[in-house]
């Protein structure tokens, strides 16, 4: 490059430019101009703030309390426990009422049951025998009831039988009842208090603000009280799209879950939960695994101070209570820079801190 050249580039790196605006008077132009500009300023104010509220900022780390209280009283005639009334403290587990809880519906009893011998149930493979050597002492039964005494138990005019355990006896039956036992649990009612909290906002509420007390002792939650927190079981049942005698049957598991989407520029209390229901269980699946049970057993003892227990296999509904939800409120950009009283807010949110400069005497020194 030449030394021309060069010095061409060295000037024009002090070279000014400004930008250059033609006025087209064209009116279709024009027109499209301003249309395009009146789509941005109405997607900006229709759907961004007015659809989406892009002028709110969001909390969604939700804090929550769950307490859950059943009530309702059932009674049952049966051979295995002949007639009993069945109240809060014997159907419902845990008794203190979180957001998980069960309640029974159906019930296998095997009642006074003592540590003693006996024989195997017939159902479980690993206790079937022919002779003794089937059944080694001190072995545990696997998925059975107790441990192999070293007897094979022959039934009359048989060659097959059960291993001699040493277990809780007579061990369990496995014949579930036709029918649920509980029936009356379809009318028990479930009382769900639920506290939240917008930390971001330092909101707080719980559903005891969404009616006075004396609607709660009355209401039942339903299609003309959606704030009601007071649900009849079987309603429940039915909304998550089942049957009552089919999941008490066999048991089975149920989601209540609370929605929480509150516009906080609002009052309090137009911040109110929304329920919606679902069986989350496979109620479809016909497996061995389907439905849900336990155990469970009470034990006592005869006046020569001998442990005896019944055993209670329970059927029963769980309810997962599943809480989740946001809250909404007029960002910091609009309280700052738009409403009347800015200034006020501004002086709230920010704390002017002056920093004191080191005097002149403390410089020497260092």
């Amino acid at each position: 490059m030449g030394q021309a050249g060069c010095k061409g580039i060295c000037l024009s790196l002090f070279d000014y430019k400004t930008e250059k605006y033609v006025i087209a008077k064209n009116k279709k132009v024009g027109l499209l101009y301003r249309l395009l500009q009146a789509s941005i300023l109405a997607y900006l104010v229709v759907w961004v703030f007015l659809v989406k509220k892009g002028y709110q900022d969001t909390d969604a780390s939700l804090q929550s309390a769950v307490i859950t209280k059943v009530k309702g009283v059932a009674f049952t005639n049966t051979s295995d426990l002949g007639e009993r009334i069945w109240d809060v403290a014997d159907y419902v587990v845990p008794a203190q009422g979180e957001n998980v809880f069960f309640v029974v519906t159906n019930l296998i009893v095997t009642p006074n049951q003592r540590q003693n011998v006996c024989a195997e149930n017939e159902g479980i493979p690993d206790g079937t025998c022919s002779k003794d050597s089937d059944c080694h002492p001190g072995e545990a039964v696997t998925a059975g009831n107790g441990v192999k005494t070293g007897r094979c138990l022959l039934k009359e005019n048989s060659a097959r039988g059960t291993c001699e355990i040493f277990a809780w006896c007579p061990v369990e039956t496995s014949s579930r009842p036709v029918e649920p036992v509980l029936k009356e649990a379809e009318d028990f009612t479930i009382f769900i208090k639920n506290h939240i909290r917008f930390p971001k906002f330092n909101f707080s509420n719980n559903v005891m603000d969404v009616k006075d007390r004396s609607f709660l002792k009355s209401c039942h939650f339903g299609p003309k009280n959606h704030y009601c927190p007071i649900f009849r079981l079987g309603s429940v049942i039915r909304w998550a799209g089942s049957d009552f005698q089919d999941i008490a049957l066999e048991g089975g598991v149920i989601g209540i879950n609370i929605e929480w989407n509150c516009d906080l520029d609002k009052a309090a209390s137009e911040c109110h939960p929304h329920y919606s229901f679902s069986r989350l269980d496979n109620k479809l699946s016909k497996s061995a695994s389907s439905g849900y049970n336990f155990r469970f057993a009470r034990y006592y003892r005869d006046a020569a101070g001998v442990e005896f227990r019944t055993l209670m296999k329970a059927y029963g509904i769980r309810f997962d209570v599943m809480v989740n939800g946001k809250g909404a409120f007029f960002c910091d950009l609009v309280l700052i820079y738009l409403i009347k009283k800015r200034e006020f807010y501004r002086d709230r949110k920010y704390e002017e801190v002056r920093l004191r400069t080191p005097s002149a005497s403390l410089l020497h020194q260092e």
